[in-house]
């Protein structure tokens, strides 16, 4: 067996999914770099903040008097 086949045969997998991953990457980079996909800052439109409803606070819960429950138990 020759020494390239050798070669291939044990790394098979690393080559190919390491020159995979390059080009996936080289690929997002000039897709994120290309000036068309830009808007220009005369077009932007910045989004709202987060709406949200903050209830008001609960009144508080009527205590019941230490008076009335000792009333109540004689």
């Amino acid at each position: 067996m020759s020494k390239l086949r050798s070669f291939w045969h044990n790394y098979k997998v690393l080559i190919v999914m390491g020159s995979g991953l390059g080009l996936v990457h080289w690929g997002w980079y000039s897709i994120k770099s290309n000036p068309l996909l830009k808007k220009s800052r005369e077009e932007y439109i910045p989004e709202p903040g987060i709406v949200s409803y903050v209830a008001p606070p609960l009144p508080p819960l009527p205590e019941k008097s230490k008076k009335r429950e000792t009333k109540a138990k004689e």
